[in-house]
């Protein structure tokens, strides 16, 4: 038998009205580097969407590639960063923003979010200047890398501060969708578009092949932006394959079913090891859930499932991460749930 796994959401390929799109449009011609009418029709709606005609949006092909393309196109020399200890570009990225010669600030949250103290706290020990860089950019994720999610009056609380301060605000959107469609969300596309300075929408992590939309809402980061994305090696020659994921992902909101069904599925596993009494790492609404387990429950589940052990508790316990995809179906979900309910 072979193993469903939980891993990551990059076990399945994609939805299937994205191929039959793709292989629909096969044979027509299109322009180039983004310039296709695909591409052009997938940005318009995203701008329905969020309400917001002024966006300028760039599709690239993964979620590390954008936050180097951000970050990057964004800081000047002596300007650095701040992350959770738990953000992508901090833990994840092979130092591709340090590459860069910008500092990563990692700060230590209890659940994966930023609030305005923690970033105050980088600011109050960088005060000699010249000396020390220069904080410039607030880096948070939605849904974070432990599953949680900023509500409507955090982000504003967030945007209100760098703004204050200078700040630019930019949220890494590679499960945005999941965000969005928590039980427990009351953030909207448009209130995101209008709180933050730069963000994305990630296809990759549901039902793209690959792909990420980015959003730049502030004036003043769009000029040259598409300079950054042709020098980094990210602009994608045929363009149309990215258009069409968009467009297809876009019609009729399947992006944000397909981000539902993930969180549905995962609130059904949730339940069950609730049931049976196992705490969590964190609390999570969204498609990533971290039961912690002791070391022969985990060795139980791993003989027909897939999972990371993701945080190691003492010698007999770990958290393990369990990721459920926009694909995930309702009898593997129910075959996991028969083996936790043996536990």
């Amino acid at each position: 038998m072979k193993k469903y796994s939980f891993k990551n959401d990059y076990s399945e390929g994609c939805h299937p009205n994205i191929l039959e799109a793709l292989i629909k449009t096969n044979l027509v011609q299109q322009n180039g580097y983004g310039y296709d009418e695909y591409s052009d029709q997938a940005r318009e709606l995203i701008k329905q969407k969020m309400n917001h005609q002024n966006a300028d949006i760039h599709f690239i092909s993964g979620g590390t590639q954008a936050n180097l393309l951000v970050i990057s196109s964004i800081l000047r020399a002596h300007e650095s960063v701040v992350s959770a200890e738990t953000g992508h570009i901090f833990t994840n990225e092979t130092g591709a923003i340090e590459a860069t010669g910008h500092k990563v600030h990692g700060l230590v949250t209890e659940d994966g979010k930023l609030t305005p103290e923690h970033i105050q706290s980088v600011l109050d020990t960088h005060t000699n200047k010249p000396h020390q860089v220069k904080q410039k950019l607030v880096y948070v994720s939605n849904s974070t890398e432990v599953g949680t999610i900023y509500i409507k009056k955090e982000l504003q609380e967030l945007s209100a501060f760098c703004k204050a301060n200078d700040l630019y605000l930019f949220m890494d959107g590679a499960r945005l969708g999941q965000a969005l469609t928590s039980e427990i969300n009351d953030l909207t596309l448009e209130d995101i578009a209008s709180l933050t300075d730069v963000f994305y929408l990630g296809g990759t992590k549901n039902g793209a092949l690959l792909g990420e939309a980015i959003i730049i809402t502030n004036d003043k980061l769009k000029e040259e932006f598409g300079f950054h994305i042709k020098q980094k090696g990210a602009m994608l020659a045929k363009g149309r394959l990215l258009g069409i994921q968009f467009l297809e992902l876009m019609k009729n909101d399947l992006y944000f079913d397909l981000a539902k069904h993930s969180n549905v599925q995962a609130m059904k596993i949730k339940s069950a090891f609730q049931n049976k009494g196992f705490q969590f790492l964190s609390d999570t609404f969204t498609n990533q859930i971290f039961p912690i387990l002791n070391n022969s429950q985990i060795e139980k589940l791993s003989e027909n499932f897939d999972f990371y052990i993701w945080k190691k508790i003492d010698e007999e316990n770990s958290a393990i991460r369990l990721i459920t995809s926009w694909a995930t179906s309702d009898e593997v979900v129910e075959e996991f749930i028969g083996e936790v309910s043996l536990l």
